[in-house]
């Protein structure tokens, strides 16, 4: 089979185009992660489907596909942390430094990712160590390089596609729990009806630094997903009354003095505590945004006697 019938289903003239079923788009993935689809039938699908807008149904068929595709590959981990942001808009992924928080309150977590087109301030695996014992961090291209290529697609067509969102959705673990930053706002809704789609029961969406899940502390953080299956949309009231960005051009944030206390940034500090907040709550850790802050702030206070005792 090919992939055409497919792009005749998304790309028929005015009036007659659809988007596909759930069913149709699983099998249109599983193609392509085969290998059985022709490059140019590819790149017309993806690109048809982001000129139009991708559906619930069609990113939920895409997920199916690729989780089937690489099935217990990963042990189970309590939480999912796909980190997949393009682009040089971000500095220090902080975030990682939350993921080291919600490890040492005895979850684990799975990681996950590619980051192209950033600055070397941003990478994440230049400074995943930071992440500490209990995040594993999966690199795409090592975990699946069929998927990693669909993602590579960027380059070519020079716009990223709706395979940005499936790998966000993708959690490869299996865990309970994910959490996902976007960067356009719009995206909040269609991932978490996607994830009810796909049987997801707890899930925390917002608009992240660059992309990332990473809260901003002076900001109202608004949160889309699911809990105990069913539709939520939160706010998680802002901590700080800083009007600084997350990233600000020329000021680099050094995330290993900062985990050891060499510097002192309230700023970076609630990002990285209000970050690891919201990751609590979705796993329940703490029933509400601002007890899950407290817990937060409590780790980070810890964070060096924790681990010293756990070594």
């Amino acid at each position: 089979m090919t992939l055409a019938p497919f792009v005749q289903i998304v790309a028929r003239g005015k009036g007659r185009a659809r988007a596909m079923t759930m069913d149709e788009a699983r099998s249109a993935m599983a193609l392509i992660l085969k290998g059985d689809a022709a490059p140019e039938a590819v790149g017309a699908l993806l690109m048809v489907m982001r000129l139009r807008g991708e559906t619930a149904d069609e990113i939920a068929g895409f997920t199916a596909a690729l989780r089937a595709h690489v099935a217990g590959v990963l042990p189970q981990a309590d939480l999912d942390w796909p980190s997949y942001a393009a682009g040089r808009s971000r500095g220090a992924p902080m975030f990682l430094l939350a993921a080291r928080l919600v490890g040492q309150a005895g979850y684990t977590v799975s990681m996950h990712g590619w980051n192209s087109h950033q600055s070397a301030t941003a990478s994440v695996r230049e400074v995943i160590d930071l992440a500490g014992p209990h995040v594993r961090y999966s690199p795409l291209e090592t975990l699946n390089p069929e998927a990693f290529s669909v993602l590579n697609l960027r380059d070519t067509f020079g716009l990223r596609s709706c395979f940005n969102t499936v790998l966000r959705m993708w959690n490869p673990s299996g865990a309970p729990a994910t959490v996902q930053g976007v960067f356009h706002p719009s995206y909040r809704s269609l991932q978490a009806q996607a994830a009810a789609l796909l049987g997801q029961t707890d899930l925390s969406i917002i608009k992240g630094g660059g992309g990332e899940f990473e809260r901003h502390p002076s900001k109202d953080a608004v949160v889309f997903g699911l809990r105990d299956g069913a539709h939520i949309q939160e706010t998680a009231a802002h901590i700080l009354q800083d009007t600084r960005k997350l990233y600000e051009a020329g000021k680099t944030i050094n995330l290993s003095d900062l985990w050891h206390g060499r510097v002192r940034d309230p700023f970076a500090i609630a990002t990285v505590t209000g970050t690891a907040a919201l990751a609590l709550w979705t796993l329940k850790a703490a029933p509400t945004f601002h007890d899950a802050h407290q817990m937060a702030q409590g780790l980070w206070t810890r964070r060096h006697h924790t681990e010293s005792l756990s070594a």
